[in-house]
């Protein structure tokens, strides 16, 4: 079996292929350099189920969740360059490492999850005040751990206006019933691509 490993440093996505041998484990061995997708649009909201009271602050949310770049993540493809624009927030079955892949050959990974509103794969089912707490503090839906590899201290400082007004878009744009995989725990082997954010220094 063969495992599929993605090195992202800066802008630049390099893709390992790390083949099961007895030889020394080189996280560097097979790669490929792929270019990484930073911004992806945001989909349109579908205002025929927006009040017309809210359609300012949904339309707000639009335009911070492109401006934050949510979809580089949460978009199948988006972190290998190829984004699936038809599955945009619906999750991405390429993963994100969040234990160290040049220490250990099987590191923990998490796949980003589905944030459309579909009730099954995605956020459909959480409350608003769950939505919230995932974007401004990394909390997951049952409030029992930070969401590994999530930016949230990026988003800390968003007032409750820019908050809300996402709350309100992810709600008002299509549901889309995409599965990703499941988080691998470290040592676990992944049966999906992921990849490895970090910046490097010579020695």
């Amino acid at each position: 079996m063969t495992s599929h490993i993605t090195l992202v440093t800066a802008a630049t996505a390099v893709l390992v292929t790390a083949c099961a041998t007895e030889a020394p484990y080189d996280p560097l061995q097979d790669y490929e350099e792929l270019d990484s997708t930073s911004i992806v649009p945001a989909p349109r909201p579908a205002m025929q189920r927006v009040a017309p009271g809210d359609r300012d602050a949904v339309e707000r949310g639009s335009y911070l969740v492109e401006l934050l770049g949510c979809g580089a993540c949460h978009t199948d493809g988006a972190l290998e360059g190829d984004p699936d624009l038809a599955r945009a927030l619906a999750g991405s079955r390429t993963g994100i490492a969040y234990t160290n892949p040049l220490e250990h050959k099987n590191p923990g990974v998490v796949y980003p999850p589905n944030i459309t509103p579909d009730e099954d794969a995605g956020i459909g089912l959480w409350s608003d005040t769950q939505i919230a707490n995932a974007v401004r503090a990394g909390i997951g839906q049952h409030g029992n751990r930070r969401l590994a590899t999530m930016p949230w201290q990026g988003y800390t400082k968003l007032n409750d206006d820019d908050v809300e007004a996402i709350v309100a878009y992810l709600r008002s744009i299509e549901p889309v019933a995409f599965e990703v995989p499941g988080e691998v725990r470290p040592g676990g082997k992944a049966s999906h691509p992921f990849v490895y954010f970090g910046i490097y220094r010579s020695r």
